[in-house]
């Protein structure tokens, strides 16, 4: 389609969305959606139409389930361009995607707007507006709802926001730790389980987070669960979590070395695992042996047998 005829077609569907039926405006979005879905410079185009953002921004207030999911689905393919990341993420948009992430029209809805917050964060300047708005909370509070529709998506955004150290500390306090090991250990969120593990590996990069996690009763038998599971992914959250533990605290290696079958599940890992996995399993299988030769030469083994 060359660029007047491009033009043309985004003004007319502008005009359409003013109308007040919903299957003009259904249509007028699908034809957005179509071509802001693959190219950059229809992306670019439609921004910088007089009235597009605002339009979209408040479509995707309404209360009819397409509308809202179509208006919030071309804000995200608006979001893949670099360049328009810092102009979308105003407050107002945050407010809104906030609100809609609590209520709603449809699951589909709530993916979409953590897709395009976590699109948005992707955007270094950008993280710390979703701090100021209580964003880091809100996703910890949603969470912590068993078996939501949206679950992967709100801790994939969340993953992305917490690299920055301000939003970290916030979740932090709003008992993403606590909330994070509850979902872990939730046999009916197992296919979440390997998320959760990356969003403590990054929490635990702080102050905070790490001694949030030194102080939870049975942490690191509770890794070692982990590490007996099947998915890779969770196995190898938990093995990175459990060396930024023995690294900051001799007490998690102690109890690491009481574990009778801490030695079988390292070493099952370090030959069944993945690249990364079998590399973790052997530093924590070294930092255990190096840890029990000391007892050992202190006059105090634990007995630690390989």
């Amino acid at each position: 389609m060359s660029a007047p005829r491009l033009r043309e077609t985004i003004i007319d569907c502008l005009s359409e969305l003013q109308s007040d039926s919903n299957e003009v405006q259904q249509k007028a979005l699908q034809t957005l959606a179509s071509i802001t879905k693959v190219s950059p410079q229809n992306r670019s185009l439609l921004a910088q139409t007089d009235g597009a953002i605002s339009t979209l921004l408040e479509l995707s207030e309404s209360s009819s389930t397409i509308i809202q999911t179509l208006s919030l689905s071309i804000l995200f393919n608006l979001s893949l361009n670099p360049d328009l990341k810092l102009s979308l993420a105003e407050m107002e948009t945050i407010h809104l995607l906030n609100a809609v992430i609590e209520s709603p029209a449809s699951p589909e809805s709530s993916k979409l707007a953590s897709s395009l917050i976590c699109s948005l964060a992707m955007l270094d300047k950008n993280k710390a507006k979703f701090g100021v708005a209580g964003t880091i909370q809100l996703l910890v509070k949603e969470v912590s709802a068993p078996n939501g529709p949206a679950g992967h998506h709100l801790l994939s955004c969340l993953a992305e926001l917490v690299h920055f150290h301000g939003n970290c500390t916030l979740a932090v306090r709003s008992e993403a730790v606590t909330i994070l090991l509850q979902v872990i250990g939730n046999t009916e969120t197992e296919d979440l389980a390997g998320t959760s593990l990356a969003v403590l590996g990054l929490l635990a990069r702080f102050d905070e987070g790490l001694n949030a996690l030194r102080k939870t009763d049975q942490i690191v038998s509770s890794m070692f669960d982990v590490l007996k599971r099947r998915c890779m992914f969770s196995k190898e959250g938990a093995a990175e979590i459990l060396i930024r533990l023995f690294d900051e605290s001799e007490g998690c290696v102690r109890d690491a070395l009481r574990l009778s079958e801490s030695s079988s599940v390292l070493a099952d890992l370090s030959i069944r695992g993945s690249a990364r996995a079998r590399e973790r399993a052997g530093q924590l299988m070294k930092k255990l042996m190096e840890a029990n030769l000391e007892s050992y030469s202190d006059g105090n083994s634990m007995f630690y047998q390989w």
